[in-house]
């Protein structure tokens, strides 16, 4: 079943006809296919089948409670960075043996109660963080498991606010140093060292990469096994990338700016595989984004029209305080109204409430043209849309809706004012 398509010139998420949401649940309104998160999910663990593997669901995509069911009834594993992550993810129904916590910043009581917890493992990102967990470790009277994450070098060609496996970013142990720090390691009676964590970036949108990082960390297995440390897991982290133009395609829609396809997420895991088993180890992949974008679209009303001479503007209700994204990276998401009424285009910027000029969902876009009280769909905004909203100018945020075929359910009421 497909998330979002376009039957009879109205926007539908799978059997619901979005036009008939704004009106119940007022915008903006975030709304999820149930469906299409399940569909991704399988698509990503299906070929892996002939690996031994474990798939978590990185939290900080979209940590939804509901949208966290899903998955764990699906059988996932959990990447949390953060207790609160941590929270949500045991709540949610994740085991303990299934949830890796990362992060570049943990707070002792954080690591305490992850050790409290349970959980598989740790991944720890420096020699003075691996002292912290020992201490922690000692206090509690347990031993615990970690994973160091190396810093391999390899340019994910993403944005730089998003790559995170070059020299000059703040995650993980350098490549050079790495040994060194395993030894290190192990000489803490508390910790005990299972495995070896890399993650190279985010919305990485070819193969190569991560082809470089799994013979990367294939290769440092094997230097670490010779140097006698018994490794035997390998968390490969996430970073697949989700398309985010010309996700629909209409007589009546522009054709967005040519771009790179995007591989399927078949293609990564194929790719990956052969590689992978070589290091005879179980291996943990950590997709967020993959999972939720596409699953995920943002309703707003155009509230005015207007234009200065230079420039013509869509007003909406949804501005950066819901969806940060454009304005922070400058990120792209194709934008479409829920009812195909014309032909006719328009060159404008569509821009939100906010009082900022940064507040922006597109800038310069040729869209179907729009007038006061229409309604619009940004696409691709299940990852990395709620999870980064904020009551900026003191607006409330939105209510959540997770569709499944016909049915609708509200996963996260409307916050009201007396909530600020």
């Amino acid at each position: 079943m497909e998330g979002f398509r376009y039957q009879d010139n109205e926007l539908y998420c799978e059997d619901v006809a979005l036009h008939e949401l704004p009106e119940e649940f007022g915008t903006p309104l975030y709304v999820y296919s149930k469906n299409q998160i399940i569909q991704n999910y399988r698509a990503i663990e299906e070929p892996l089948k002939d690996l031994d593997h474990v798939v978590c669901y990185a939290l900080k995509a979209n940590a939804n409670p509901a949208i966290l069911k899903i998955l764990a009834q699906e059988g996932a594993g959990a990447d949390v960075v953060s207790g609160g992550e941590l929270y949500l993810a045991l709540k949610a129904g994740f085991p303990p043996s299934r949830i890796t916590f990362a992060g570049v910043g943990k707070r002792d009581d954080e690591i305490e109660y992850a050790l409290k917890s349970n959980i598989f493992t740790i991944n720890a990102e420096s020699a003075q963080e691996l002292q912290v967990i020992s201490r922690v470790a000692l206090r509690l009277g347990v031993k615990a498991r970690v994973t160091l994450r190396i810093n391999p070098d390899i340019d994910a060609q993403s944005h730089p606010y998003i790559t995170t496996g070059l020299k000059q970013n703040k995650f993980g142990i350098p490549a050079e140093e790495a040994v060194g720090v395993f030894k290190f390691a192990a000489t803490m009676q508390n910790l005990e060292t299972v495995g070896v964590h890399a993650h190279i970036g985010s919305q990485i949108t070819k193969i190569e990469p991560f082809v470089e990082a799994a013979n990367f960390l294939t290769r440092f297995v094997t230097s670490l096994r010779e140097a006698g440390m018994p490794i035997n897991h390998i968390d490969f982290g996430g970073g697949f990338a989700v398309q985010y133009l010309n996700v629909l395609t209409h007589e009546a829609l522009p054709v967005e700016p040519d771009n790179a396809v995007v591989p399927p997420l078949r293609q990564y895991m194929e790719a990956l595989v052969p590689v992978l088993r070589e290091s005879g180890c179980s291996v943990w992949f950590e997709p967020g984004r993959s999972i939720v974008a596409n699953a995920g679209v943002l309703l707003t009303k155009v509230l005015y029209t207007k234009e200065n001479g230079a420039k013509k503007f869509v007003i909406v209700d949804a501005g950066m305080n819901d969806l940060i994204r454009p304005s922070l990276y400058g990120a792209y998401h194709q934008i479409v109204p829920l009812k195909l009424q014309t032909y006719e285009h328009e060159h404008a910027d569509v821009v939100g409430p906010i009082c900022e000029t940064g507040d922006f969902l597109a800038r310069d876009r040729v869209l179907p043209k729009s007038k006061r009280d229409d309604y619009l769909a940004v696409m691709t905004t299940g990852a990395y849309g709620f999870s980064l909203a904020s009551n900026y100018n003191a607006r409330p945020k939105p209510a959540e809706i997770l569709v499944n075929g016909d049915r609708v359910r509200v996963i996260r009421e409307r916050q009201t004012i007396d909530q600020l």
